[in-house]
């Protein structure tokens, strides 16, 4: 029934919802400028809002910047040891340990013999859930093979003094092999189960990277595999006939990042387009993320990625994605002591020569920051030390420690 005082409360509501609305407009219009002020590689349009070019961030606590070690020699993977060191890979061939404090500690040797050539080498490392009471250390490496070079997953032993490691094992290799020396992948993590994900690269030539497409290919994929290298049982692709059982998820390109979201337990994974469409991707089982078939990107040498497709049914969109390319190298999500951090998605990147900040809700990405631009550098790889820092490691040869002042 309406009656003069409801008229009176329907107009007092509308009232409060208007002023609302209204309060919330400035700080709509204050959102800062997308952070990328250069022009797109190409015309493509996002498959959603907010996939590209996102409002700008930027951070208001008081950050102090610290190189704490500048003689790294082509340095590739970075992990943080139970005690707080870090143990760090050179693309050569060398893997060492570093104090907390970024000086030089230990050197391990006892490795197979690396293919140093190209994006080849010695490349991420990670160590075992159990690594207090086992001391294994696994590690991604480019592998001379018949019919050309391919990347390879061992692991072993830390001997007691930190020297050298005990039994090593190649448990698994990404084939086939290919002669070029580009786009290996790779990183590992390891699941709550105590299983590894592997990424690998399509290997760039145009001759190789269809078999990112390719289930009886392990290049181009993400890759899921036990602790002695065979496939983890009940795969999205097990008993499906010509298809591996390890392969998790396809259609990958270069992915040289992959993360853990501490808050939705998802894996999150970076990989480098061509010119344009880097991808930042949440790895489901038995998605097909597109390569070489569906990009935002175009060929180094402007023409269309086969026909120039963005968008097809039956292909996963990234969550998000950059053009002009910055390179993603490797990521982490924040995990320390800087609050309005928490959580945010970091992005090493390469050519783009800055750190990104990708702030996350409901799996998207709502802001973007660039940092340490003035810098220069090509950061290759990032973690949270147990300190609360944020650590980044560069193509450069240095260690740098970004933690609150």
């Amino acid at each position: 029934m309406i009656t003069p005082k409801n008229i009176l409360l329907l107009a007092i509501g509308i009232a409060i919802a208007t002023t609302a609305c209204n309060a919330a407009e400035p700080s709509q219009r204050d959102t800062l400028p997308a952070v990328e002020t250069q022009s797109p590689n190409t015309n493509y349009k996002p498959a959603f809002k907010g996939q590209t070019r996102i409002g700008g961030v930027k951070t208001k606590t008081p950050v102090a910047i610290t190189v704490i070690n500048s003689s790294l020699k082509n340095p590739w993977g970075i992990h943080v040891l139970p005690d707080g060191r870090f143990l760090v890979t050179e693309k050569a061939g060398s893997m060492r340990i570093l104090k907390a404090s970024g000086e030089f500690d230990k050197q391990i040797t006892g490795f197979p013999a690396v293919l140093f050539r190209g994006q080849g080498g010695l490349l991420d490392v990670t160590i075992d859930p159990d690594f207090a009471k086992n001391r294994m250390i696994y590690w991604a490496f480019a592998e001379q093979a018949e019919g050309g070079s391919l990347l390879a997953i061992a692991k072993g032993k830390l001997s007691a003094d930190e020297t050298r490691l005990e039994g090593v094992t190649v448990i698994y290799r990404a084939t086939p092999a290919y002669k070029g020396t580009l786009q290996y992948g790779a990183r590992i993590v390891f699941d709550k189960q105590g299983n590894l994900f592997i990424s690998t690269g399509e290997r760039s030539g145009n001759d190789i990277r269809m078999k990112a497409q390719d289930l009886s290919a392990a290049i181009g994929k993400i890759i899921h595999i036990t602790k002695t290298g065979k496939a983890v049982p009940g795969g999205p692709f097990a008993g499906k006939a010509n298809a591996l059982p390890e392969v998790y998820a396809y259609g990958i390109r270069n992915p040289d990042g992959l993360a853990w979201n501490p808050v939705t337990g998802e894996l999150w994974e970076a990989e480098f387009g061509p010119r344009g469409g880097d991808e930042i991707n949440i790895i489901k089982p038995g998605r097909n993320f597109g390569w070489p078939v569906v990009t935002y990107g175009i060929e180094y040498s402007g023409e269309k990625v086969g026909d120039g497709i963005q968008q097809k049914e039956g292909v996963t969109q990234p969550i998000y994605y950059w053009d002009p390319t910055i390179s993603p190298g490797g990521i982490t999500f924040y995990t320390g002591n800087i609050a309005e951090w928490k959580n945010n998605l970091f992005v090493g990147g390469l050519s783009g020569s800055h750190i990104a900040r990708l702030v996350i809700k409901n799996n998207k990405v709502v802001g973007e920051e660039r940092l340490l631009r003035d810098r220069n550098e090509r950061w290759r790889a990032l973690v949270t030390g147990k300190d609360g820092a944020l650590y980044g490691l560069t193509d450069s040869g240095k260690l740098y420690r970004i933690a609150k002042k």
